[in-house]
């Protein structure tokens, strides 16, 4: 595989250091492949950093993966964004070539976290094969199992500060005054996505295309049910114990 040399008088020691300690601390580290499932809310977000640093892996988002793989332009995000040029999905085999792709960097030497995919049993079937054909296969998959109606509580209270990225809540991290962000004064803003009615039809939409994964992969014995609905710090014990 090809890549650009770097030079490494160019980097700051700094940076060196952390790197040589990162690499040190993880040598040890069994390897280990996860796919983070849940719908938009659950937390998937906010554990998928902590799983990441405390086991070395790397976080695969499909999303993500895509956009630098066209802004790249490597063969395959050439490919994609043919795709996307026409107003057509990517096709599983293309986003699969992505994964493939992108295991083979430094940082997923210990595993993955694939959050975003697979959303079909088709995509889960067409990742085993080319896991296989590396050695590879999935470890553990995290089921992030919430309440679509704890789930509409904590997203249709969201507000956010759309300069600085700042998000409150209503009922567990309001403001100081409503509607107003703390620290500049401006006015908080409410995505279109966080409304009641947008959230039903994508939990819809989420239930329908993902339970049909999560019992592929429960047939395999690898599904960790997490209860999504506790607070950060409980769910967190929760995942260590899972991946422990």
């Amino acid at each position: 595989m090809a890549s650009s040399s770097v030079n490494l008088e160019e980097i700051p020691s700094e940076s060196l250091m952390n790197e040589l300690l990162r690499r040190m601390k993880c040598a040890p580290k069994p390897e280990k492949h996860l796919i983070l499932i849940g719908p938009p809310g659950s937390g998937k977000g906010t554990q998928s950093p902590i799983i990441k640093d405390e086991h070395c892996l790397c976080h695969l988002a499909t999303g993500d993966m895509l956009r630098a793989a066209v802004s790249a332009k490597t063969p395959l995000g050439i490919k994609a964004k043919e795709s996307m040029d026409k107003g057509e999905l990517v096709s599983d085999d293309l986003v699969v070539g992505i994964i493939d792709e992108a295991m083979k960097k430094p940082s997923c030497k210990k595993g993955f976290i694939l959050d975003g995919f697979p959303r079909t049993v088709a995509q889960a079937q067409k990742l085993d094969e080319m896991l296989e054909r590396q050695g590879v296969k999935i470890d553990k998959v995290l089921d992030f199992a919430i309440d679509d109606a704890v789930l509409e509580e904590r997203i249709s209270g969201r507000w956010i500060h759309p300069a600085s990225g700042r998000s409150y809540h209503t009922k567990f991290a309001p403001p100081r005054v409503p509607g107003v962000d703390d620290v500049t004064g401006e006015p908080l803003i409410q995505r279109k996505d966080d409304t009641a009615a947008v959230l039903k039809s994508r939990l819809e939409s989420f239930h329908r295309q993902t339970q049909p994964v999560i019992n592929y992969y429960s047939k395999k014995g690898i599904v960790a049910t997490l209860h999504a609905e506790k607070p950060l710090s409980d769910v967190t014990d929760e995942v260590r114990k899972v991946l422990s």
